[in-house]
């Protein structure tokens, strides 16, 4: 059942998404116990390291401009609460108390001095990189160049940073997905995670305000990420990872017939317990012995858009029946 992601062999292809089960070293190793792949630790935010690079080059040019027996005024560079340091600590433990890979995420929205933490992550036994860029332009007339410049920018930089594989996890929201996805792997990125899901808030009519708020993902969001992954499996020697929409081992298959290296899940694991993992590949093994298949090989990518096939052909096509199936169920869809 084993897989390769990013250049690894896994020895299978279900991997823990980054998430709250990820925040510890037991968590971790609680999650790789289960037959897991992969764990993906919970994301780091560039935020966080630049905020703490600024503290630590202000700390620095206090000390330096202080007597030597004042320097015991002035608070520990080393603060062991520090987000950054918490994280390159867990790496490191992690790393060492799992025999699966584990793999950083780093959070960001635009390039910066952050970057060069990705390098310290990669020291400290990362086996990969996630990089997870979150830009939602609420600035109406920035162009979608510049969105996807920045995106690009982004993926050069951390590339030129480490020596470890590089996966980027984008969102849907790009006027051409392919061809941007395309780009991101002419940037360097050594596989992709569709898709990133945005945090959309909802509206209290009674308080009349707007509510934040994290939901998980149901079934229905793997299909927009499993289309994506079809079109993509044939025009890319990149690795692909699905995430969303991860439910049952039924989901599982449908990512890896559609084309997937791996699949991603956290929603079902923070549903049923790390636990749950187990079963999820129970399913799928018991899948794959009742199709026939003996290994994982064997059918990734047998639903994925042809090579020599036109993927707007082939979603046309599947538009048109999925209207003709409409009608025949519910009548005529035509105003």
């Amino acid at each position: 059942m084993g897989t390769s992601y990013l250049g690894m062999s896994l020895r299978s292809p279900l991997v823990a998404s980054a998430g709250p089960l990820s925040q510890t070293v037991d968590g971790v190793r609680e999650l790789a116990d289960t037959g897991i792949g992969a764990v993906v630790l919970y994301s780091l935010f560039a935020e966080q390291v630049r905020a703490q690079a600024t503290r630590d080059a202000l700390l620095e040019e206090l000390n330096a401009e202080s007597f030597p027996e004042a320097t015991s005024y002035f608070p520990s560079i080393d603060d062991p609460d520090d987000p950054a340091r918490v994280y390159l600590s867990l790496v490191e433990r992690a790393s060492a108390a799992v025999d699966v890979p584990v793999i950083a995420s780093l959070n960001a929205s635009a390039n910066g001095s952050w970057v060069e933490f990705a390098r310290r992550l990669a020291e400290a036994g990362a086996s990969a990189l996630e990089c997870n860029i979150y830009f939602v332009p609420g600035d109406v007339t920035l162009p979608g160049t510049e969105v996807e410049a920045r995106h690009l920018e982004i993926v050069a930089a951390v590339k030129q940073a480490v020596d470890i594989p590089v996966a980027v996890k984008l969102s849907p929201f790009f006027s051409s997905v392919g061809n941007f996805a395309l780009q991101l792997v002419d940037a360097g990125a050594d596989g992709l995670v569709l898709f990133n899901r945005f945090l959309q808030p909802t509206i209290d009519v009674e308080r009349l305000a707007v509510v934040p708020g994290v939901t998980l993902s149901s079934r229905a969001d793997g299909r927009v990420p499993r289309t994506w992954i079809a079109t993509l499996r044939n025009r890319t020697a990149a690795s692909l990872a699905g995430t969303s929409g991860v439910e049952t081992a039924e989901d599982v298959v449908a990512y890896l017939l559609a084309g997937a290296d791996v699949v991603m899940t956290t929603s079902s694991l923070l549903r049923h317990g790390a636990g749950y993992a187990g079963k999820l590949l129970a399913g799928l093994d018991e899948w794959m012995t009742r199709r026939g298949f003996a290994s994982v090989a064997d059918f990734r990518g047998l639903l994925a858009v042809p090579a020599g096939e036109e993927s707007s052909d082939s979603a046309r096509a599947g538009y048109v029946a999925a209207l003709e199936k409409a009608t025949a169920t519910y009548g005529s869809l035509r105003a």
